[in-house]
């Protein structure tokens, strides 16, 4: 998620590379298999502050999530008992304004997530970068547990654990402007 110090051109927003960002999560059955869901239609940016700090603002929309191979799982996680796509159509994440430096060390990144009207403190653990230039040259790498009774999602707890884990790969747009 994130911004990179070489993409800075002065304050303004960044905007995702859709072509190179993956945003999604991660669900265990309680067999062991692993399901993957994605988010193929989100909405954000990063917003590069007047301190040269960035800030991750961040929408998901529930209404197109989808559980690669699983159309019943796609399907439940769309409907009332998980995401609720119909009351809830988003699932969002903006961070604590941070240091760009954060992505090429790696580190935690504080913000608030919100799913179906529930908003808690998250901190999402960013991967170190592998390459001179993240966001831009390669992708930036974050992940988050959270427990889905803590967003009132804990229905169907004898098929799916209560964890999930959030994945996000992203890449900036280059700022291309003079």
């Amino acid at each position: 998620m994130l911004a990179c110090g070489a993409a800075r051109a002065g304050a303004g927003n960044l905007e995702f590379d859709p072509a190179h960002s993956r945003f999604g999560f991660e669900l265990r059955t309680r067999w062991g298999q692993k399901l993957e869901g994605r988010f193929p239609h989100y909405d954000g940016h990063v917003v590069e502050l007047p301190d040269g700090r960035h800030q991750v603002r961040l929408r998901f929309f529930t209404a197109d999530v989808e559980i690669a191979g699983h159309p019943r799982y796609t399907e439940w996680t769309r409907g009332p008992r998980f995401f609720d796509a119909e009351k809830y159509p988003t699932v969002s994440f903006v961070s604590e304004p941070y240091d760009p430096a954060l992505l090429a060390q790696g580190g935690k990144l504080a913000g608030k997530l919100a799913i179906r009207g529930i908003q808690r403190p998250k901190s999402l653990d960013v991967e170190a970068a592998a390459c001179a230039r993240p966001a831009l040259d390669c992708d930036v790498v974050a992940t988050g547990a959270v427990s889905r009774a803590d967003y009132d999602m804990d229905n169907w707890q004898l098929a799916v654990n209560d964890r999930v884990v959030f994945v996000l790969r992203a890449r900036l747009r280059e700022n291309t402007a003079p």
